[in-house]
């Protein structure tokens, strides 16, 4: 299966796309959409508009857990966006957990030569690239784990927490 993944940021919402048959992952847009735009529903467009072209059969969502694993309001505001991203679409939704993920991509961009404003114009992609990295491994380790089919139970896999409908 193919997804898309939304790093949702207030100003900048980072996307990645990926596979369950290779594995592979690649950064995505970029798009500098405020979430408190017209409520959430431009960005809401742009990416459903995003997964059509990616032909996504599912959505990751980074989930922004506290570093001991519990939901704070963020989480909250996050599982909201992630129901209507969902709803418009029309694709399931699983969630992927986002700590740690904007470090990660400092890292890869560390001593590329890139500026500090190309950087911080690719972060969230990055970032969203390895939040789906991390949920495409907790799949492949799920299925080998049941010998089933990869994205049947992503409850089991890699920290995801909800199941696509």
């Amino acid at each position: 299966m193919r997804y898309l993944c939304v790093d949702l940021g207030d100003k900048r919402t980072g996307t990645a796309t990926g596979d369950t048959v290779t594995g592979m992952v690649g950064p995505g847009e970029v798009l500098e959409i405020p979430i408190a735009r017209r409520e959430g529903r431009e960005l809401v467009e742009a990416l459903a508009a995003a997964a059509r072209a990616a032909g996504a059969g599912g959505l990751v969502v980074g989930l922004p857990l506290n570093m001991d694993g519990t939901e704070g309001p963020r989480a909250k505001m996050v599982r909201g966006f992630a129901e209507r991203l969902g709803r418009a679409t029309g694709l399931p939704v699983a969630f992927g957990d986002e700590r740690l993920s904007s470090v990660d991509a400092d890292w890869a961009m560390a001593r590329t030569g890139m500026t500090r404003g190309q950087k911080k114009s690719r972060r969230d992609a990055l970032a969203a690239a390895a939040i789906l990295r991390d949920f495409l491994a907790g799949l492949a380790a799920g299925e080998r784990e049941r010998g089933g089919a990869a994205g049947q139970d992503v409850n089991d896999a890699g920290g995801q927490s909800e199941e696509p409908a």
